[in-house]
Formats: structure tokens, C-alpha cells, sequence
């Protein structure tokens, strides 16, 4: 069965009381429609971030529970396909982003998406559609869409794309999956504080681990699992990414923490996702042919 989930149909912070709009089961199909992460506000390069209504920024489609979903499972959610919209937009301003103090006014730019590429002055850059914002219920309490933690959230990770499966952590019965914020392109670290916005349509399929959770968001795509870590320093991404890696790597193979701690430094590519929302992401990159099983039996 296929579900559709509409893009009028959305929230802006991931709660543990979140209400769904819809609910599917294993094995389903998801559709979501999705706005840009800026809702539709910038459709010139005239609209300005000072002048937009932060109200309505990063806006995620669903929530959609799962049945049988229950605390402690995972949800995997397989991405098959991201359709963008034909342009997209990406904006900064002063204090934005990585360089924010160095940025005297702000700027808006229209991208044109075209033949799967983004067109930006006179260069063409390859498209590769991600997913922004994807997570679940936490287990308490509340976090803004623009942020990630352990539910997931905004962990603006590039890797996301169609073809990738991401492992989620469910807390609350049902799960509650939500997503948004598509990028046609961005690079790793999203420095200005936005990449190129587009609305999309962004199909899943969804599955369940029954009572097998993973402390942190993984993604498995390209031959590589990534361990997604998101806390309010960099510096505390990274080591916490690199700690949950090596521990994977400890069960996979058998070893002890120091014969982890090993190999993990001659084999696991520790990188950034996103320096600029409130809480910082990293990921842990782990070539899947060195575990030896799956992911999945890893949980």
C-alpha cells in the first residue's frame, strides 16, 4: 500500500506528543510532499532571510505512525526515490553560517535545476537530492525541526539520498516519522546556512527491528554505514561518532576496545555533516565489508 502524506500536512518541532496525520504499516509505501526548508518565502532574489517568518522555516511532512512499532525497535526506512522541484533557492546573512561575522548583507539566490543539474552564475554543479530532516518521536520533551539529536532531526547529511536506508531509533509507540528539507545539492558542512532548497516528493519504504535500537541515527549506502551524531559542539560530535564506531567495530569482528580503536583509525573516515544548527553533526564512516554482517544484526 501507499501512503501519501501531503505537504500541508507538517510539523515544526519533533515531540513526544505528536499527533499523526497518517499511518502506514511495514512494508508500505510512504509519499511525502515536501516544501523547502524556507516554506516557500523566497521566490526572488529581492527575499531577503531578514525579512522572512522564521515561523515558518524548515517545516518536516508527517508525522505518520507505524503500527506495531514500539520503544526500542528501529524504524528503516529505505529511500527510493527524491524528485525535486525544477529551482531551488539558498540564502545567507550576516551572522549566518560559519563565516556569518564576515557577511555585510544578506543574499538570496535563485537556482535553476536543470538535466539533474543546479545551475549557480555560470557554473553547473551535479545534482545529488538528499534529505534534510528525517527523524521520530524522541522519548521526552522537544526539539525545533531545525535541530537533530538522537531522534534524528535535522542532521542535513548528505548521504541521504535515494538508494540509502536509514535506521531511526523509536522511542515512541508508533514511531512518528517525519521528513523534509530536501537539498538538490550540498556540501558537506552546509557553511552558509542553507544549500539549495527545493520543494520535492520523496518516496520511502518502511520496515521494522523488532526490539533493537540503535543509540544514534545510522545510514547505510554506498558500501559504507554511517553512525549520525548530532550534540552542541563539534568537537562532541566527533569524539561520541568515533566512540559509537569503534564500538561497532569491537562486536563485528570480536575484538577488544584497543584492537578497535585500531582498526577503526585505519579504516573509519570520521567527517561532518553540519556545522551551523544548533547542535553539530558527524558522522563515523565504516566500510561495510570489514563488519562481516549486516547493520542490521548489529543493533
Amino acid at each position: 500500500m501507499t501512503v501519501r502524506v501531503g505537504s500541508d500536512r507538517c510539523i515544526y518541532a519533533f515531540t513526544s506528543e505528536m499527533s499523526p496525520v497518517a499511518r502506514a504499516t511495514a512494508g508500505d509505501t510512504i509519499l511525502f510532499e515536501a516544501q523547502d526548508a524556507l516554506g516557500g518565502q523566497v521566490q526572488s532574489e529581492q527575499d531577503l532571510l531578514e525579512n522572512l517568518d522564521f515561523g515558518r522555516i524548515n517545516p518536516a511532512s508527517g508525522p505518520v505512525f507505524v503500527e506495531g512499532a514500539a520503544p526500542g525497535d528501529t524504524l528503516v526506512v529505505r529511500v527510493r526515490s527524491i524528485d525535486t522541484a525544477d529551482r531551488g533557492a539558498i540564502v545567507t546573512g550576516p551572522g549566518m553560517g560559519v563565516l556569518g561575522d564576515e557577511i555585510a548583507s544578506p543574499l538570496s539566490r535563485i537556482l535553476p535545476i536543470d538535466d539533474n543539474e543546479v545551475v549557480f552564475e555560470d557554473l553547473r554543479l551535479p545534482a545529488r537530492p538528499m534529505i534534510g530532516v528525517i527523524g521520530v518521536a524522541p522519548a521526552d520533551g522537544e526539539y525545533p525541526t531545525g535541530t537533530a539529536h538522537r531522534h534524528g532531526g535535522n542532521m542535513d547529511t548528505k548521504e541521504i539520498v535515494a538508494g540509502s536506508t536509514v535506521y531511526l531509533p523509536v522511542r515512541r509507540p508508533g514511531g512518528l516519522l517525519a521528513l523534509g528539507d530536501v537539498h538538490a545539492v550540498m556540501g558537506d558542512g552546509e557553511v552558509c546556512v542553507s544549500a539549495c532548497e527545493c520543494a520535492a516528493s520523496v518516496e520511502v519504504e518502511i520496515d521494522l527491528i523488532k526490539s533493537r535500537c540503535p543509540a544514534w541515527p545510522i545510514v547505510e549506502v554506498d558500501g559504507e554505514i554511517l553512525i549520525l551524531v548530532s550534540l552542541p559542539t563539534i568537537e562532541e560530535a566527533l569524539v561520541e561518532a568515533t566512540s559509537q564506531a569503534v564500538s561497532v567495530l569491537e562486536a563485528a569482528r570480536n575484538l577488544s576496545r584497543g584492537e578497535a580503536y585500531l582498526l577503526a583509525s585505519l579504516a573509519v573516515d570520521v567527517r561532518v555533516s553540519q556545522l551551523v544548527d544548533p547542535n553539530k553533526t558527524a558522522k563515523a564512516a565504516i566500510p561495510a565489508r570489514i563488519l562481516g554482517r549486516s547493520i542490521a544484526d548489529l543493533l
